[in-house]
């Protein structure tokens, strides 16, 4: 996909893309029903009716003051799919929004032609000396890769307990001067996606990648964006149990498949 990034003039509102996906998905989750949900620490888990799971991250930093608890909690297992889906545009939170992303995740089908490629993500972006890249959500894992490769890397990061918080102008000058963004997927779910994408200049590449990511390519067709990095749930057994016991991607990885999805 070329995106003609310097002589934009359309700005990208808040929620475009959940509102896309949930238009997208929505006949997908026609006559399919919830069979379970769990709410971890660092997880979301939505499984259906027809043996399809879905996955997305809980943003617990990003949670509203005093919001311990979901009041409708005992009454979703049963209920269809749709009205979980509709988290994606009506959610007051990212608790809420990931609930519709889980569910979404869980509806979307891979065409056997777009079954992407299970190597780490930055692999297919041609890192080398003199590249600036842009990090928007800390990946740790992948710091020391990304600046072996010789690029020059900046990241911007919400969380303070995280690492050192880059200043407005500092953030901004990275996002408009990178030759290559690799976003977290889950600026969908705090709603800063757009807005991120917004304030970029004109990158060959911009990667969105995260369990979270929805692997559906066409929604993201008026964006910048030339990748997709994400996942599909290989053993569901072990990824609920693990999203009840509290754990995190490191724990979920070897019961994850990981998909990269290039857009055309």
């Amino acid at each position: 996909m070329t995106v003609a990034r310097k002589n934009k003039t359309t700005m990208l509102k808040t929620g475009t893309i959940l509102s896309e996906l949930n238009e997208k998905i929505t006949p997908a989750a026609k006559n399919r029903k919830i069979i379970d949900l769990r709410i971890g620490l660092g997880y979301i888990g939505v499984s259906l009716d027809n043996g399809s799971m879905g996955i997305a991250a809980v943003l617990l930093n990003d949670l509203p003051h005093r919001c311990t608890v979901v009041p409708e909690a005992g009454s979703f297992a049963g209920s269809p799919a749709a009205d979980l889906l509709k988290y994606l545009v009506t959610g007051k939170n990212s608790l809420e929004i990931g609930i519709g992303l889980a569910t979404a995740n869980a509806l979307i089908e891979l065409p056997s032609s777009d079954a992407g490629d299970d190597r780490e993500a930055t692999t297919f972006l041609n890192l080398q000396k003199g590249i600036k890249v842009v990090m928007v959500g800390l990946f740790a894992p992948l710091v020391a890769r990304i600046r072996a490769s010789g690029a020059e890397l900046r990241i911007i990061e919400r969380n303070p307990a995280r690492m050192e918080i880059l200043n407005d102008a500092a953030q901004n000058d990275a996002l408009k001067s990178c030759d290559v963004a690799i976003l977290t997927a889950t600026t969908l779910l705090n709603n800063t996606f757009e807005e991120t994408i917004n304030k970029l200049g004109a990158p060959r590449a911009v990667l969105l990648m995260g369990p979270s990511t929805p692997l559906t390519p066409e929604i993201f067709r008026n964006t910048p964006v030339t990748h997709l990095g994400g996942a599909v749930v290989a053993d569901s057994k072990r990824v609920m149990k693990i999203i009840s016991e509290g754990g995190g991607t490191p724990a979920l990885r070897p019961y994850l498949r990981f998909v990269n999805l290039i857009r055309k």
